[in-house]
This record gives structure tokens, sequence and C-alpha cells, in this order.
């Protein structure tokens, strides 16, 4: 009787086994926001790794780029709805890691891609080197400018571990170049066009002697371009951002940008989503801690290169229209 009892429990076990390995796992991904092109790449991304993985995802993150509550809500609901595990861009690297502890404590594992995390739970971080995009943005347009002008850095929000990286970055570099003054370095652009536009405008209303700008992320990137071009001033000014969309593709072009530092969103999304796999289906899987996945300083004339351009213009339709 006892030898039939035990054959039974082992047998039970072995189907729970069975079924945790065999079943359609389900991932959230949970981005800062969902309407630049920067998140829809990562949501490509994400759906590319879904589809090879045989793995179904959640794509839901806060309306705003600056609602950390609503982006906590969100977390809060995946651990509530028992998801698999969580792909986070954090809104903030201190606001999120209560809630991405609590999904530790639930058994969810957590990668963090884009912009840091503080604390340890979270299984892998897979982002740009914002720092090093900084410096390169800084490098670009002190080559641009001869090694001698005067600049503004117009930063994008307090709090975004990835964006002020990228500020620091920039700053940093900046200083190693003597001939290089910076006029204004403490004025936000916020997370929409429209905001970004209007710090741009009047910060170019302010210093009328600016020859040089530098904007960390698309929605400033597209604001001051569009401020610039109001004061007739694109083009002149040498202006260098960080992002792509079809506007600054053509700003681009136009040579009202002179450099925009691409980062790889389709690749952190894609690799977001394998690596939780990898931990899901095999525990003991080594995983990397940190993932750099690479910047690259796009130029007027480099952006039809091959590599440049699939930076440029990621396969999001291909993914995403389906």
């Amino acid at each position: 009787m006892r030898a039939v009892l035990v054959c039974a429990v082992l047998v039970v076990l072995a189907g729970c086994g069975r079924d945790s390995q065999d079943r359609k796992l389900t991932l959230a991904v949970i981005p800062m926001g969902t309407t630049h092109e920067y998140w829809k790449s990562i949501h490509a991304g994400a759906v590319k790794a879904a589809r090879e993985e045989g793995v179904e995802i959640v794509w839901k993150g806060p309306q705003k780029e600056d609602d950390r509550a609503q982006q906590i809500a969100v977390v809060e609901d995946m651990i509530s709805r028992r998801v698999d595990g969580i792909v986070l861009a954090p809104l903030d690297g201190k606001g999120l890691q209560k809630p991405v502890a609590e999904a530790r404590r639930a058994g969810i594992p957590t990668v963090v891609v884009d912009s840091g995390l503080a604390g340890d739970d979270f299984i892998s971080f897979i982002a740009t080197d914002n720092y090093k995009g900084g410096q390169l943005g800084a490098k670009r347009l002190v080559e641009v400018l001869g090694g001698k002008g005067s600049v503004i850095l117009m930063r994008v929000m307090v709090g975004a571990e990835s964006t002020m990286r990228r500020e620091q970055g920039f700053l940093d570099e900046i200083r190693n170049h003597p001939g290089i003054r910076i006029l204004s370095d403490n004025q936000y652009g916020g997370i929409t066009t429209e905001t970004a536009y209007q710090t741009g405008e009047n910060l170019l209303n302010r210093f009328s002697d600016v020859e040089g700008v530098f904007c960390p992320n698309e929605s400033t990137t597209f604001g001051m371009l569009r401020a610039l071009t109001d004061a007739g001033k694109a083009g002149k000014v040498k202006f260098v951002g960080f992002d792509s969309s079809e506007k600054l593709i053509t700003g681009l072009r136009d040579r009202h940008i002179y450099g925009l530092v691409l980062q790889n969103p389709f690749r952190m999304g894609e690799l977001g989503v394998k690596t939780l796999v990898r931990r899901l289906r095999d525990p003991s899987a080594p995983i990397e801690k940190r993932v750099d996945t690479g910047a690259t300083v796009a130029t007027p004339e480099t952006m039809e290169t091959p590599e440049v351009r699939l930076l440029l213009s990621p396969p999001i339709e291909q993914y995403l229209t389906r």
C-alpha cells in the first residue's frame, strides 16, 4: 500500500513538473510609455522573441512617460494576474524598486530594460550604456563645431535614470574641451514634444548666441528641432539628438540635425523576453547580469549604410501590424 502511495505522489509531481515546462508562458512587457517610436521598437522586438519562443506577452504601460504611479499600478496588476515574468523599463530607478521586489517575493522574475533600477531584485539589466551614449553625443557636437562654440543641453526630466546618465556623460565629455562654453544645462524639456518645444523656444530666445545643442531623447530632440525650425535656425545651429523617428530621420537627411545617437530598442525587447524565457525554462541557466546593446551615432554621411539604416528604421510594422 505504501509503495502504491509513493508511486502515486511521484506521478503527480512529475505531471506538475511537465505542466510548468509545457504550458504556454505569459510575460508582461511594461514600457515607460507607448506612444514614442522608441517604445514601439521595444514592443516589436518583444513580439519577435515571443513568436520564436512560443510564449504570450501582455504589452501595457502608462499613458504618460512621467506617470510613476500608473506604472507602479501596472506592475502590481501583473503580479496579481500571476504572469510568469516581467520585462520592465522603469520610469524611476528608485520608485519602481519596491514593486519589483514584490514581484520577486511572488516568484515572478523581472528583466529590466532601457533604464536602470536600484536594488538587486531583477535577474538582468539590458540596455544602452547611457553614459557612453551621452559622451558620443558630446563628441559629435564638438566635432561639428570644430572644437569651439557655445552650447545648450536641454534635459528630459528628473528621476529617469537612462536620460540622467546620458546628460552626465554629455557634460563630462564636453568639459574635456576648453573651447566649448556651456550656456545652459539645467532646463528640462519634459516627456512630450509640446513641453520640449516650449522649453526649446524659451532657450533659443534667451541665448541668441547659441551655436550647438544636445538633447538626450526622442521627445526633446523633436521638440527642439521644431523650435529651431520656427526660429529660422535649423541647420545653422549645430544640433545633435538622441533616438529616431520618421521626422528625425528627415531632419538628419536635411542636415538640420548633425547627429543622432542611436540605441537598439528592438534588441532590448527581444533579449528581454528571451532572457526571461531562458530563466523560466531552466532556473539553473547562466544569465548575464548586465547586457550592453550598444550605441551608434548616425550622421547625414552614414545614415544610408545598412547598419545605421536598420537602427534608424527597425522592422516595427513587420511585427506590430499582424
